[in-house]
């Protein structure tokens, strides 16, 4: 199978769930005395990436809660993706579609988050029309907003400044392992190293055309959204990479993987769109640079501990990434 096949493939991956049987006991202590009643059944959360203990859990008092449960047994990062998102909680205005924090215990070594439940499911996918466009209006609402007054969130530039250097990397290896690198995307991938300086120029000038003043997810796809048709609502969830930055970018960066999973042209979907109103092709074409670099050089990587099939999800959103960047160029 080809990297072009593999971008037409509705692409989604889990980490490596824990039950509540997995968790040491001291942890289901803890999520019971935060949780006020005892536990009584779970229904694991089946998408996302992140790795440990992430379900609904019934209590016996009839309350519900989502809890979020890590240490760095199961990957070395999610602690600090963890206590990332309980500070962001405290940082989003009300009118933002996110669950809220209930409460929240950090013994060091253990992370735990209990967050309201709420009631929606993930997207079809392949995408269906009504629900990318119940997702696109919720992302440009979010657009509009900004975060509380003395938030804690950092500035977007700042926070991709070490991700938005991929080209570069590529660009400082030799000429086999460069190969090795692009050689995932068949003629998208030939397209990228052809015109590997034209990458690397735009990339240069990612951060200043992701700087503003919005409130940023940082990290919207179809598992990250869940849709309540019942109540036409839309929730965002999983917020650790939260920031504020250019209002564009949210729905720029979702679009790649958008595309993958059979959501139609991302160009198109994109001026579509209020939120790309005002953004100019060589901001997108800057922001689009340091978004594939950042895909494709981390797809060379070995996988991260409980998250095995990431790099291949990362490869495929790169070289969709590239296609779009190709068209605008």
């Amino acid at each position: 199978m080809s990297a072009d096949d593999v971008i037409a493939l509705p692409v989604a991956f889990s980490g490596q769930r824990l039950d509540w049987r997995d968790l040491p006991r001291h942890v289901r202590a803890r999520i019971t005395e935060l949780a006020g009643s005892q536990v009584t059944a779970e229904t694991s959360a089946t998408s996302g990436f992140s790795p440990g203990f992430a379900a609904v859990l019934e209590l016996a008092d009839g309350r519900g809660v989502f809890v979020k449960a890590v240490s760095s047994e199961q990957n070395p990062a999610s602690p600090e993706l963890a206590r990332a998102e309980i500070r962001v909680a405290a940082c989003l205005p009300p009118e933002v579609p996110a669950p809220r924090l209930q409460w929240s215990s950090d013994d060091g070594d253990w992370v735990i988050l209990g967050l309201d439940v709420v009631p929606g499911r993930s997207p079809h996918i392949p995408w269906h029309d009504n629900d990318l466009a119940a997702v696109l209006d919720a992302v440009g609402r979010l657009a509009e907003a900004e975060p509380l007054p003395g938030h804690t969130l950092p500035r977007t530039d700042e926070q991709l400044a070490h991700e938005f250097t991929g080209w570069r990397q590529i660009a400082a290896l030799d000429d086999h392992e460069r190969a090795r690198a692009i050689d995932v995307g068949g003629e998208v991938g030939q397209w990228a190293r052809a015109n590997l300086e034209l990458l690397l120029r735009n990339e240069q000038d990612a951060l200043p055309a992701v700087s503003g003043d919005g409130l940023v997810h940082g990290d919207l796809r179809a598992d990250n959204v869940l849709i309540d048709p019942d109540h036409d609502r839309v929730w965002l969830i999983d917020w650790p990479h939260a920031s504020v930055g250019a209002p564009w970018i949210d729905l720029a960066f979702m679009l790649p993987s958008v595309a993958l999973q059979g959501g139609g042209n991302p160009a198109e979907l994109f001026r579509s769109q209020p939120a790309s109103e005002g953004v100019s092709d060589d901001e997108l074409r800057a922001g689009l640079a340091g978004l594939a670099g950042y895909f494709v050089w981390n797809a060379m990587q070995p996988p991260p501990p409980g998250i095995p099939n990431l790099r291949r999800f990362q490869a495929a959103q790169g070289m969709a990434t590239v296609r779009w960047f190709r068209d605008l160029t």
